[in-house]
């Protein structure tokens, strides 16, 4: 019998760098053997990789080219992808974070609202959810696909708007223009083509690779801690521990003794282990997480 393989999507450009780490945190090994490889080998021999740009990911996986893959939702939406929503990768680590699509215009511009952009030109990459977005505000504009370099579109008089992609709104800033609506919110979506997902070997395999992945992203910023604390000091030492779920407390071998175990946030680890020593704690550890399965 022939070996089963999953073939798995993973986005090319501003997501890659990310979508590596994730899965080797998840466990994987996955490397590229060149920058301009687009089949990255992983420590999995059922799984095959393939790098597609996110724009198009949904695309793919909707028809079966490929299993399943990360994308983000709006993608998806632009797409009109019918597909299984498997796992929402929010990632601790300014990485994977909801980006906002928005309305922007110069600085100078007289646009101050939706209302404002009846008839005008928008450039955009996001053409399907901004003609969606200006028919619910019943606003008729003409709305043209943008291949980049969009912010000097609008800056040099070309298209009188811009839908474009931000985080914190700096780049729009440094551009000299002025955000007026936002289109809409998206998150990275690790998603599965709907008859794949239902072939029992390929469902386990997505089911197996999303575990440990959003395992990984809890994790992050957390570490574990271990101490111990006689008896009397219990109490005190259990009411100062940001737990991640209560702490395990195990009896010592020594009579009147505990030992203590917890998940907390790693940013608070420097004022807590302090605390903890004042309060009686003994033999404090504090080691990294891989994973967190919940």
């Amino acid at each position: 019998m022939s070996k089963r393989i999953l073939k798995l999507g993973l986005p090319k450009g501003s997501l890659q760098e990310a979508t590596f780490k994730l899965f080797q945190m998840a466990g994987f090994k996955i490397r590229l053997s060149s920058e301009r490889s687009y089949f990255p080998s992983i420590d999995d021999e059922e799984i095959f990789p393939v790098l597609i740009r996110a724009q198009e990911m949904s695309r793919y996986v909707e028809k079966g080219d490929l299993d399943c893959g990360i994308t983000g939702e709006d993608w998806i939406r632009e797409n009109s992808s019918k597909v299984k929503e498997v796992a929402q990768l929010l990632y601790a680590k300014k990485t994977f974070q909801p980006v906002r699509w928005v309305i922007a215009v110069r600085e100078d511009s007289k646009i101050k609202n939706v209302r404002d952009l009846q008839g005008k030109r928008i450039a955009t990459e996001l053409v399907n959810v901004t003609r969606q977005f200006l028919k619910k505000h019943k606003v008729k504009a003409f709305v043209e696909f943008s291949w980049g370099a969009t912010e000097v579109k609008v800056k040099s008089g070309l298209v009188d708007a811009i839908v474009e992609l931000t985080e914190t709104g700096t780049s729009l800033r440094a551009n000299n223009l002025r955000e007026i609506a936002c289109v809409c919110e998206s998150t990275t979506k690790f998603i599965a083509n709907n008859s794949a997902y239902k072939d029992s070997w390929k469902r386990k395999k997505i089911d197996y690779i999303a575990l440990l992945l959003l395992g990984a992203i809890q994790a992050q910023g957390k570490v574990g801690i271990k101490l111990n604390v006689k008896e009397k000091d219990l109490n005190k030492i259990l009411g100062i521990l940001p737990a991640l779920r209560k702490p395990t407390v195990s009896s010592l071998a020594s009579k009147d003794w505990f030992a203590l175990e917890v998940i907390i946030e790693e940013d608070k680890v420097k004022k807590l282990i302090p605390r903890l020593k004042e309060l009686g704690a003994e033999g404090i550890v504090e080691y990294p997480l891989n994973k967190i399965i919940n």
